[in-house]
């Protein structure tokens, strides 16, 4: 019965709870980035991790409980002692009248703040209009939440528990119905259908003539890049064909696929029509680009695309933000596993001009390890083969 007493003691269950959590969340410190910093990890790991955000509730709960018995125990002396105890009502009144003031500063705190670190004019063509989506919506939602605020606490305050007068009992009324009915519902109704056309007008899925295909293929954890040669197409995939050499399975019985090249860093044309095929070989990956206002999940077995035209070159936005270090970034947007975060390609807007002569520089993906691999008879030196792809570029 003593050991039963234990299992079922809530002190007991809540010290082994603490204890696991504490225990994980020393696990899941030590599992930390091995080639960082040692000290730096630590240290980091101690300030914020789970338990030490768990173990602040905690001490925040026990002093909240603390001072809530005290004021009990004042109330219970005061009515011993044929004194008028404490008024919970006013106490509960002015509780939500100090939460409704801390509460709005706190919101235009977090729109003064953190509303000055958003994003920079968008650099795609259809940028302003996903801006323009997101302005109306924050706009008529932060209209609501200011209203609803006040009236929720303010009447909590004004119309707080008194002896003075009677609350009215209100079990049904049809006009408040349609009204808070009504309204919700047409004010969503616009912000969908608003949104529908603006996700219309964003989706682009018409292929033209013109088009620079480039493929964009996510694995844990990094981006591969993939660029079409002089015919302006690339060639296709099998992922039964992936190797070590040929890691996105590139498939060499189309002639296409031979002069397609790789590249380490996505450079596109300004002003030029851009479809990212996305592609993702073990779990689900999301093609993130937000100065372009651009995402897209990379799905396994599933092929996707975006189409957009970038508006500002790097350099522009350089001087646009006054920050010389600026670049644009490919981020992956899916929680995919441990080395998520490194999952990063700088993306690079240039002239034509300059994307000419960056892509005569890059190196053909047909590599002279995969062509020994696909036992091509093409017994070139490896500088014959990147200058002739090169020129093959150039006319691209």
């Amino acid at each position: 019965m003593g050991f039963k007493h234990l299992i079922n003691s809530k002190k007991t269950l809540s010290l082994l709870a603490a204890f696991v959590l504490l225990g994980t969340n020393q696990l899941m410190a030590q599992a930390a980035p091995a080639a960082a910093d040692t000290a730096a990890a630590d240290k980091s790991a101690m300030w914020t991790g789970v338990a030490y955000y768990v173990l602040l509730f905690l001490v925040a709960s026990f002093c909240v409980a603390i001072l809530g018995k005290i004021l009990r125990v004042f109330d219970l002396t005061q009515k011993m002692q044929g004194k008028k105890g404490i008024n919970w009502s006013s106490v509960m009144g002015v509780c939500c009248a100090i939460f409704l003031v801390v509460g709005m500063y706190g919101a235009y705190w977090s729109l003064t703040v953190q509303g000055s670190m958003s994003l920079p004019e968008a650099a795609s063509a259809h940028g302003g209009a996903i801006d323009n989506m997101f302005t109306t919506t924050t706009i008529l939602t932060l209209i609501v939440f200011v209203v609803t605020q006040i009236l929720l606490f303010g009447f909590a305050f004004v119309y707080r528990g008194s002896d003075k007068r009677k609350a009215y009992f209100l079990p049904h009324n049809n006009t408040i119905e349609k009204i808070w009915t009504i309204v919700p519902a047409v004010v969503l109704t616009i912000l969908v259908v608003f949104g529908f056309f603006t996700w219309q007008k964003v989706e682009n899925s018409t292929e033209q003539k013109g088009d620079l295909n480039i493929d964009v293929t996510g694995h844990q954890f990094a981006w591969e890049l993939r660029y079409p040669g002089a015919d302006g197409k690339l060639g296709p995939l099998n992922f039964r064909l992936t190797t070590p050499a040929n890691k996105l399975g590139v498939d060499f019985k189309d002639r296409s696929s031979f002069d397609d090249l790789s590249a380490d860093t996505l450079v596109l044309p300004v002003h030029q029509s851009v479809r990212l095929n996305i592609h993702a070989q073990d779990v689900i990956h999301s093609v993130y680009m937000p100065h372009f206002r651009l995402q897209q999940n990379a799905v396994p077995g599933l092929p996707t695309f975006f189409k957009f035209v970038p508006t500002i070159t790097t350099a522009e936005m350089k001087r646009k933000t006054d920050n010389p270090n600026f670049e644009y970034l490919l981020y992956c947007n899916k929680i995919c596993g441990g080395a998520h975060y490194n999952m990063q390609k700088v993306v690079r807007v240039v002239s034509q001009a300059e994307y000419q002569e960056w892509i005569s520089k890059q190196k053909p993906y047909l590599s002279d390890q995969l062509k020994k691999e696909l036992h091509l008879a093409d017994a070139r030196p490896a500088g014959q083969v990147k200058a002739a792809s090169n020129r093959l570029a150039l006319n691209n």
